[in-house]
């Protein structure tokens, strides 16, 4: 019994401090999450200022608090880092004047081809996007992410069953040249404003519409 009891504290220190579940409900992040599924969060990266934190890379898949509305949370991948230059030209995204390339995302579910002028990620604040981008609701639209926003990365698949499984890390880097004529910061930089941080505890549900 005493085994049991410590084995169920440790299990306990370790959902509060280190992973949170979290439940998928919609699709902007097919075809890699479907809605229902219930993933793993490590929360650590929340305290990456310290050394031993794991870091946010681009590629990752973050759960935060929307901007807009901090009840409310989001599942998104990270495409841009603080100091890049983010442009979607018909459907191709590129980072620094260099194209991305995303062999993570299904053609089918990216037929619409749209652009987005070039913006600036600020210090302190990320680029995201769901997979589906017919069909995501991502920086695009509203803005970047402040980093003390994003409260977990995506670490493992636990629901359902079937499908469990580790959530791997794409990498995800520009190939080829910079576009000629390419300046960093040569550009309107995309306002968005820093939402005022409200008190707010998620919950198990990350909606991402």
């Amino acid at each position: 019994m005493r085994d049991l009891i410590f084995a169920l504290m440790i299990a306990a220190l370790v959902v509060v401090f280190i992973v949170q579940p979290v439940k998928v409900e919609g699709t902007s992040m097919l075809p890699r999450l479907h809605d229902g599924e219930r993933i793993f969060v490590n929360k650590l990266i929340y305290y990456d200022e310290y050394r031993w934190a794991p870091k946010l890379d681009r590629g990752d898949i973050v759960v935060f608090w929307f901007p807009d509305d901090p009840s409310k949370s989001y599942i998104k991948r990270v495409i841009g880092l603080p100091g890049d230059t983010i442009e979607v030209h018909e459907g191709i995204v590129s980072v620094n004047g260099r194209d991305l390339e995303e062999s993570y995302l299904d053609p089918r579910l990216n037929l619409s081809h749209r652009s987005l002028a070039r913006t600036y990620v600020r210090p302190n604040y990320y680029f995201v996007m769901g997979d589906n981008r017919d069909n995501s609701s991502d920086s695009r639209i509203w803005g970047l992410v402040p980093k003390k926003y994003i409260y977990g990365k995506a670490l493992f698949r636990y629901w359902p069953l079937a499908a469990a499984s580790v959530i791997h890390h794409e990498d995800v880097n520009p190939t080829g040249p910079a576009s000629p004529g390419f300046t960093p910061r040569d550009f309107g930089e995309m306002s968005t404003g820093e939402p005022s941080p409200q008190p707010y505890t998620p919950g198990e549900s990350s909606p991402e519409p």
